[in-house]
């Protein structure tokens, strides 16, 4: 079976449908990322039956918080009149597509058995993009997976009748406790409930507190709820207008007196978000908690609701008043990880356990029986409003990840658009080939802060032990320990927005303000782990996964 993806950073792992497959011709498994706040493809409809022709139904899945309504509206057909089909019941099908439903006298929201020469399906045919092709017909099977069956593939379709879905966000008032703590939810762009146009794609956003008080009702017995949406971007798309804001709007939540911050925001890119914030918003007197979700609300298998509830209750119970990021620990659906914002990284493009803290090891850990601490060198929750709000930000620095043949041309063009500092990711423990030096002894004499990390992520800049390293530092350029490329990214471009004096600079780098270099790198700060051999399959045999 063939897996393609309809939203971003998704890939699907199985297809839980019904029926069998012959070959991996004919069939694809279409799947959504949400939370992430990305836009899903598709929404859920859920396992359970509605009930009698021309009954309105409420179908729930109450899967560790996530309450998903959808209204259902079932008719009785004997098939669908092809006039009807072209007002809109083929909603995004054409083609090929098209003329096989036409020819059927099916379409959009039928009920039907389909017969295919890869297996037999049954499920609900849904509508299709506009800018879908014209090769599959989707179907949503009962097991809540959606899948489309190549056009080519099909031998014949039987309606079994017809119902309509339409999403319907649950909203109820978000009930008040003053005996709890009060929590402000950040939004920089995306959902973490929609009403879904099936026809565009588009997405009704749900962020109001009654809103997601509908949807993960749990929220209410951990705090009070406010929320307040700041953007709506990807999070490719964050820069510094948007890091700058947040910031700030920390800040002024800070002293008005909340009790704890959450932060919505994409996963690819939470990152660098994280560790831009670190430096931005210093010695906080609350945890500020960054979450995101790698799979849609409308999955089986989502962590948006974990991830959520989670984030809320560091947020409002935990004692770590630093910058986190809490997101899936293990595959399975036990608990979260807070990684400090400048150890942290994302680590897979579609795994839900996707985020790893970097040469250390995670703050705390999060489930639904509370917060238990991995480590205790963190900065505890204070009762005083002070916080340190500094928005410096340079826009002309950049990361050039070097490669074999790398040519000078690259240094001196960076150089010549006016960059003040460029960050090397190199090899090994810090290198670059020699055609480079003389560019980058120009550009450090015109001014230019470069400072080095290591494409590895974990271990140190050591740039002493060969003399490739010392000629380097010869010509200007700074080794930054292990400092990962994306935060040594960051704090330049924060640095330079501060000053632009190269001891000043330096001094700003290389001074640790929340662990972006350490010391040392503990013995279980590196576990990666290489699969079929002996040791480590008979490890996988020993843990839940």
């Amino acid at each position: 079976m063939r897996a393609y993806c309809r939203g971003k950073a998704e890939i699907a792992s199985k297809a839980k449908c019904q029926g069998k497959s012959s070959g991996s011709t004919g069939i694809t498994l279409e799947s959504s990322v949400f939370l992430s706040f990305k836009m899903p493809a598709y929404a859920s409809f859920g396992d359970a039956e509605p009930g009698s022709p021309g009954k309105s139904d409420t179908l729930a899945d109450t899967r560790y918080g996530l309450l998903r309504q959808v209204e259902w509206s079932r008719t009785k057909s004997c098939g669908v009149d092809v006039k009807t089909m072209k007002n809109g019941v083929n909603t995004g099908y054409r083609g090929a597509a098209k003329v096989l439903l036409e020819e059927h006298r099916v379409g959009a929201w039928s009920e039907v058995d389909v017969a295919s020469s890869n297996g037999a399906f049954s499920g609900l045919i849904l509508p299709r993009a506009e800018t879908a092709d014209d090769k599959h017909i989707v179907l949503k099977l009962v097991s809540g997976y959606n899948i489309g069956v190549a056009v080519a593939s099909i031998t014949n379709i039987i309606e079994r009748g017809r119902r309509e879905a339409h999403y319907k966000i649950p909203e109820k008032e978000f009930p008040i406790d003053a005996g709890k703590p009060n929590v402000i939810l950040l939004g920089t762009g995306g959902t973490i409930a929609s009403r879904l146009d099936y026809r565009t794609g588009a997405v009704i956003p749900a962020f109001s507190p009654g809103e997601l008080y509908g949807s993960v009702p749990e929220l209410a017995d951990i705090c009070n709820l406010r929320t307040e949406k700041l953007y709506g971007v990807f999070s490719e798309n964050m820069g510094p207008e948007q890091y700058v804001r947040l910031a700030q709007r920390i800040g002024e939540e800070i002293a008005s007196g909340i009790d704890g911050v959450v932060i919505g925001h994409g996963t690819d890119t939470m990152h660098h978000t994280a560790a831009i914030l670190t430096f931005m918003v210093q010695d906080p007197p609350v945890p500020i908690i960054m979450v995101g979700s790698q799979r849609s609300s409308d999955r089986p298998s989502s962590d948006a609701a974990i991830n959520l509830i989670n984030a809320v209750k560091a947020a409002a119970a935990g004692d770590i008043a630093e910058l986190l990021v809490c997101m899936f620990g293990p595959t399975s659906d036990e608990y979260c990880l807070l990684h400090r914002g400048t150890r942290v990284r994302k680590m897979h493009s579609s795994y839900r356990s996707t985020f790893r803290t970097i040469g250390d090891i995670p703050v705390a850990m999060v489930d639904p029986d509370g917060i238990r601490h991995l480590r205790e060198d963190y900065q505890p929750r204070r009762t005083d409003r002070e916080v340190t709000i500094n928005t410096a930000f340079e826009e002309k620095v950049t990361i050039l990840y070097y490669y074999p043949n790398m040519q000078p041309d690259i240094v001196d063009a960076i150089v010549e658009k006016g960059y003040r500092g460029i960050v090397i990711a190199g090899t090994g423990l810090g290198h670059i080939n020699k055609p480079l030096y003389e560019a980058i002894r120009r550009a450090t004499n015109a001014g230019v802060h470069i400072y080095m990390t290591v494409q590895t992520l974990w271990g140190y800049v050591q740039m002493y032990v060969y003399e490739t390293g010392r000629e380097i530092m010869e010509l200007g350029v700074v080794p930054a320990a292990n400092m990962l490329p994306e935060v040594a990214y960051m704090k330049l471009c924060w640095t330079l927005g501060q000053t632009d004096d190269r001891d000043e600079v330096r001094r700003i780098m290389l001074t640790p303000i929340s662990d972006e270099t350490t010391d040392r790198e503990p013995y279980n700060g590196y576990l990666v782990f290489q699969g079929a051999i002996p040791e480590v399959q008979e490890f996988l045999r020993t843990i839940k996964r």
